[in-house]
């Protein structure tokens, strides 16, 4: 859309400057003698200059308007200076129109400038005379050719500069979809097996359903700072993303929804990124939920490894296969292996042999996403 732009105005802009362009080669070539004695003779050097106002516009026809007078003028035998306006013609027939008609205009220029040497040449020049015109001819094309190829990489640039910005624009909504299908999905899962769990103890036990439904406000307002977050209206400063240190409060937020989860980690995790660890953390975040809606009455474990370039995150549960969570649950699994490969990373999930689900995933901390981050 914006090369398009630029190519409109450029075609608004063409006219005045090539209506200037067309009265300097008149006014320079406009010389003294039988040229401004006979009016016909200047409207004759009119006619050669005047199309150059379109030549952008139509560089064959106006090539072609400038070629006819030309011919004319030959035929009267009638030397005009503004015959330098064919050369002008030819350039911009070169750099805007097709080869076709770049070679046509070129041999008609070339042919009309080897008549014009045979008759007006002065005796014993004509060879240094054609070598001349044909070397104009020559610089002329070979300098619109020139401007074509360089028109065509500037445009060829504007369009990779769109290109990479449509593809930034695509990744970036990439990304928010993840973040807020992590979001909902483990919130909303969270809260209601708070609820159901405080309808269960509604009679019996009061204070825990109470405790449960305090619990499904925070994971609700919880929820909406972290989806504000994944759409950029929060301040970083007060709302920081989750990272490896959170994953303990989310462990204990899948406790409290009735999954028992137990986490394990090893490594210093002030030496991962805090983008990686936003990762770490979805990952968990997104394999826990699947436990939790899909495998009731399971345990599940996080362990987490980390050393300089890998951090290493595995989540198993131990329900049956049976109700073991699948590959085709929903985005879920998908957006995981994403996550993973923006890190140049490996992702898996599958059955465990005797029985439970395990999801693992490796972030290479010096490639992919961090390497061009810390580039």
């Amino acid at each position: 859309m914006k090369s398009a732009g630029l190519m409109a105005l450029a075609r608004r802009s063409s006219l005045p400057v090539d209506g200037l362009l067309a009265a300097a080669v008149f006014v320079v070539t406009l010389g003294p003698g039988q040229v401004t004695s006979r009016a016909e003779l200047v409207l004759l050097q009119v006619a050669l200059v005047a199309p150059l106002v379109w030549r952008r516009r139509a560089p064959v026809p106006v090539f072609c308007a400038i070629a006819v007078t030309a011919a004319v003028q030959w035929m009267l035998g009638v030397q005009l200076p503004a015959d330098v306006s064919l050369l002008v013609a030819l350039y911009t027939v070169a750099a805007r129109s097709t080869w076709r008609w770049t070679a046509a205009a070129g041999v008609t220029l070339e042919v009309g400038a080897l008549l014009a040497a045979a008759r007006w040449a002065p005796p014993g020049q004509f060879p240094f005379t054609a070598a001349a015109l044909t070397a104009l001819v020559a610089a002329a094309l070979t300098t619109g050719l020139w401007a074509r190829d360089r028109r065509a990489y500037v445009l060829s640039l504007e369009h990779d500069r769109e290109r990479r910005a449509r593809l930034a624009v695509a990744e970036e909504r990439a990304r928010m979809t993840r973040d807020l299908h992590d979001i909902v999905t483990h919130n909303l899962s969270v809260m209601v097996a708070l609820a159901d769990s405080a309808a269960y103890v509604r009679e019996r036990a009061p204070d825990r359903a109470a405790a449960a439904v305090d619990q499904i406000a925070d994971t609700g307002r919880q929820a909406l700072a972290d989806m504000r977050r994944a759409l950029g209206e929060a301040a970083e400063p007060l709302h920081p993303a989750p990272g490896i240190a959170q994953l303990d409060g989310l462990a204990g937020g899948m406790r409290a929804a009735g999954l028992p989860t137990r986490l394990e980690v090893t490594g210093d995790p002030a030496a991962i990124p805090a983008a990686a660890q936003l990762t770490v953390y979805r990952l968990a975040q997104e394999a826990l939920t699947n436990v939790l809606r899909h495998a009731p009455g399971a345990t599940a474990e996080v362990r987490l490894a980390m050393t300089p370039r890998y951090a290493t995150v595995e989540i198993t549960n131990d329900a049956p296969t049976s109700r073991a969570p699948r590959a085709a649950t929903g985005r879920g699994l998908a957006g995981m292996r994403e996550r993973a490969a923006l890190y140049g990373g490996t992702f898996e999930a599958g059955p465990l042999p005797g029985g439970g689900w395990r999801v693992a995933a490796r972030l290479d901390l010096t490639g992919g996403l961090a390497g061009r981050g810390a580039a």
